[in-house]
């Protein structure tokens, strides 16, 4: 149960890091100071104080930066790789007890996977707003998006298995809704 549960909290922290990059590695950074989150070997360095002193500048330029015109679409360029990035690394810094193999093919599939679902969403919004507000609403969309990646940070320290079962009933409903009728498995062929 202590695998499924440090997955568990890998993969929330993850999709955290799709709405901001740098939120949930200060959250870790925080949490393990604070001796209430254990992180893999290699990974202690995610526990120090350089480490959360770097995490929290680099937190408060990011959040500061979405809410200036034109650095808000820059930093989504720069963010999807580094949320992919990111994501991957904040997997493997969580889970123990597993071979090197399958910890950094977990990591990278579902860590990078999740972080790059959420982000992939996040800069279609942004899109969306640019061009149906002239860019008006991109502030509100940064304040949900940070919104975002604080509740999950949160949500993956306090309960990671439930977040996961959240993000992936969120997932199946949102695919049902987006993907066409005549793309979707008819009920008599399952």
């Amino acid at each position: 149960m202590e695998t499924l549960t440090c997955i568990c909290l890998g993969i929330g922290l993850s999709a955290a890091c799709g709405f901001r990059v740098f939120v949930p590695l200060l959250f870790m950074s925080m949490a393990s100071l604070s001796g209430h989150l254990t992180l893999a070997p290699g990974f202690a360095w995610i526990g120090t104080y350089p480490a959360l002193i770097t995490f929290a500048v680099a937190t408060g330029l990011e959040i500061t930066g979405y809410y200036i015109p034109w650095v808000d679409h820059l930093l989504d360029t720069l963010a999807t790789p580094s949320a992919i990035v990111a994501g991957t690394v904040v997997t493997a810094a969580m889970v123990t007890n597993m071979s090197p193999m399958l910890k950094w093919t977990l990591a990278v599939i579902a860590g990078g996977g999740a972080a790059g679902l959420i982000q992939s969403t996040t800069v279609v919004a942004r899109a969306a707003s640019t061009a149906t507000t002239g860019g008006l609403g991109n502030p509100l969309f940064a304040t949900i998006e940070l919104g975002g990646a604080v509740t999950t940070s949160i949500m993956a320290l306090l309960a990671p298995v439930v977040l996961v079962a959240l993000v992936i009933v969120t997932l199946i409903l949102v695919g049902r809704k987006l993907l066409p009728r005549k793309l979707r498995p008819s009920p008599a062929s399952i």
